[in-house]
Order: C-alpha cells, then structure tokens, then sequence
C-alpha cells in the first residue's frame, strides 16, 4: 500500500508554502526519516522527512505553492526483487487517452486584433526593432506572439530587405559569415519566495503603522576589543567558543532595556503593553533573506551562553533547520550591518517592537580624548523606535547607556 507524502503544518498561523526543492529524485528508493524535500513558508524553511519506506513518486514539481496537508507524491512499497530492477515508479502526470488520428486541417490562423497582449521581453524587442505586431503570426497560447515568433519575422525580413547600395567610401564591412547576434533577455522575473514576501510585507507595515524615528550616536570600541583580544584563548578554551562583540551588545542592550524600561515596550490597539523580560531577537542574514531568531531570558544568560545560542541560530538558519518557535515572541532586536561593510544606516522596526539597534562597520578615526586628538576605533550606532511609544529622551537615554556599558563593559563581563 502507498503511503502519502503531505506537506506538514508549521504552526497556527501558517497555510501555505513554496515546494523549493526535492532531495530525492523521482523513482529513487529513500528510507523512514530520510530528508526527503524543502518547504520554504514566510517564517521559515525546513526539511521534511520521509514519512515511510519506499519508491518515490513525485506528483507535485518542486517550485510550486503547496497547501498545508496537501499531498505532494507517494511512496510505492519495494519489494526485494524490485529494488535491483530499474525504476518503474509512476509518473508524476497521468497519461492522456488516445484520441483516433483525424485528417489533418490546415492550421486557423487566429483573426488579427488591434493590439496583441504582449509579455514585457516581448514587447521591448518590438519596441526596440519595431516591428509591425499585427504582421506577425503568433503560435503561443490563444495566438499569443512569443519570442520566437519575433525573432523569426525578424530573420525573413532580413532576407527579403535588399542590401543597399555601396557607398563610393565604404567605411568597415561587416564579411558575409559574420551573422548579428540575438537579441538577449535584458531582464529576469520570477516570482518572490514567501519568505522575501513576508519581509517586504513587515517592512512596509512598520513604516505604515508607526510613528517610526531614528537617533544616532557612536562608540569608542576600544575596552572592549582589549578585552576580547585579553580574555579570548581562556574563553575559548574553557567554553568551547570564541567570545564576540554580539553578546556584548545584547548585555548592553538588557542593561539599557531595564533602565529605559518605555523602549521594551509595544503598542496593542489603543493599549500599551509593558514586557517584564528580554527575549531579544539578533538577525541573521542567510542566503533567502533575513531573519531573526530569538535568544530567550537573554539578561539570565551569560556571556558563553549568549555566544552559543547566537552561533547555534546562525547554523540553523544558514541550514534552513529553524523552527517556527525560534523566531517568535521577541521584545527588542538588533542588526549588525557592519559585517557587510556598512558605516550608516537607520533600521526599519520589527513589529510589533517599539525599538531596534543598529550596530555598524568598526572604523578608526581620530577623536577628541581629554586636549589630545587620538585615533580610536569607533562604531556609529543607530537605534530606530516607535515615537508613539517612546519619546525622543527615553530613547536618546536608552542609545548613551548602551555607549556606557560598551565603553566600559568590565562590569557587563563580571556580570556574565
């Protein structure tokens, strides 16, 4: 008996998905539990296993928008005389009846409009060649003119054009076996996964629903990185992994959360929701787009802790291996663009957040210290928030405490 292969639920609020890849060829023999496709939705992606034994028999083509519960291939049962026999799983389409061969009839040439629905590569060939589209005989869909069909009127122009007279001084001839080139797609459209729908969708909703602003200050990176570069071989040694500056700045942000206690905050209809703990969410830039998990009880955490939990959500989320539980419930979240090499910029909010941090690229510049102009490393940081829940001083206030703890983090490292 074939056991079906179903696209399984993600969580509540999750119905659909993309199919973005099988893992396993159609007619291959895979095991229980074996990795078998990927399910990309607009939270996460994951790898869903093999629910039994058997012969695949792909029915769904990878790429396509799949419901929750929808059934997406089969596993025939194989038999030990069957598996060394080559493939005969059923194919993914059902084959068509024959229909009785009739005479053939010469082709109907579809009646010409005034204007042919044209696809946008089609239309700029026309535009650029100009060429006359109700001459043109379309053999696409419902008489659509394709590519082909252009390319093709354009070709039996070419020979039916005669050439034209030699000039009496010719510049440069083009030989005879020189043939002009295609014209090439300029451009390429496809559809958005609904992970980069799901990104956009936020994005737009936090600039849309909220009062968003964004203030800026910098910091002397230079305690910090002493202490790093004195702390980091018996860090590593005894924890197993190497100590960065990310969880120096979520210290300092719990640290500044729990003095500036508006900013960890949200607004809910016409109420404003006080959170008491830190769950602070550190976005990860992956190869599908961005995405933030959660690291939980963060002011509970300590350093080595922190470190572990950042570097395990990057694994799983360069993996494509998070769960839905990973990137809910956060109450503030920071960004580091400077690894991509970024001096500036202003964060757009995750909502329904009231405030993010920007960290940026480390850069040395010369800096006023007492009466002495000294080169310093120093970092822009930005933090973005929803005025309607924060005023411009709680979150100025908010920005210069995490300047303080990150200038002098010897009592965020004894902490942690």
């Amino acid at each position: 008996m074939s056991t079906e292969i179903k696209v399984p639920a993600f969580g509540e609020s999750i119905t659909s998905g993309l199919l973005s890849a099988w893992l396993k060829q159609n007619g291959d023999v895979v095991e229980d539990g074996e990795p078998l496709l990927s399910i990309e939705t607009d939270k996460i992606s994951s790898d869903v296993p093999a629910p039994a034994s058997g012969r695949l028999v792909i029915q769904t083509e990878a790429g396509q928008e799949v419901q929750i519960g929808q059934v997406v291939g089969l596993l025939e049962p194989v038999t030990e005389d069957s598996k060394s026999e080559p493939s005969k799983a059923k194919p993914s389409v059902e084959p068509v009846a024959t229909v009785p061969a009739e005479p053939k009839q010469p082709p109907v040439v579809p009646p010409v409009i005034e204007e042919k629905p044209l696809s946008p590569a089609v239309r700029r060939l026309v535009e650029e060649e100009k060429v006359p589209v109700d001459q043109v005989q379309g053999t696409g869909k419902g008489g659509m003119v394709t590519k082909g069909d252009v390319m093709a009127y354009l070709e039996n122009r070419e020979k039916k054009t005669p050439a034209p007279p030699a000039a009496e001084h010719a510049v440069t001839t083009v030989p005879p076996s020189v043939s002009t080139p295609a014209v090439e797609e300029r451009l390429t459209r496809k559809k958005m996964s609904p992970l980069r729908r799901k990104i956009a969708a936020q994005l737009v909703l936090a600039q849309q629903n909220a009062a968003m602003l964004t203030t800026f200050n910098e910091c002397d990176m230079t305690e910090v990185m002493a202490l790093r570069s004195q702390y980091q071989e018996s860090f590593q040694k005894r924890h197993g992994v190497k100590l960065g500056f990310m969880s120096f700045f979520i210290k300092a942000v719990v640290e500044a959360l729990q003095t500036v206690p508006a900013v960890n905050a949200r607004i809910d209809g016409d109420d404003l929701i006080e959170n008491h703990y830190f769950d602070i969410g550190v976005a990860v830039g992956t190869e599908k787009g961005l995405v933030v998990p959660v690291v939980r009880d963060a002011d509970r955490k300590s350093f080595a802790e922190l470190e572990k939990a950042v570097g395990g959500y990057a694994v799983k989320a360069r993996e494509g291996k998070l769960q839905l539980d990973d990137l809910t419930g956060g109450v503030f979240t920071i960004t580091n663009g400077g690894i991509y090499g970024s001096l500036l910029s202003t964060p757009i909010l995750n909502p329904p957040q009231s405030g993010i941090l920007g960290m940026h690229k480390i850069q040395n510049r010369p800096v006023a210290i007492g009466d002495k102009i000294e080169i310093r490393p120093m970092m822009y940081l930005a933090l973005s928030y929803d005025h309607r829940a924060v005023d411009g001083k709680e979150a100025v206030t908010f920005l210069v405490r995490v300047k303080e703890c990150i200038e002098d983090p010897t009592r965020l490292l004894l902490q942690g």
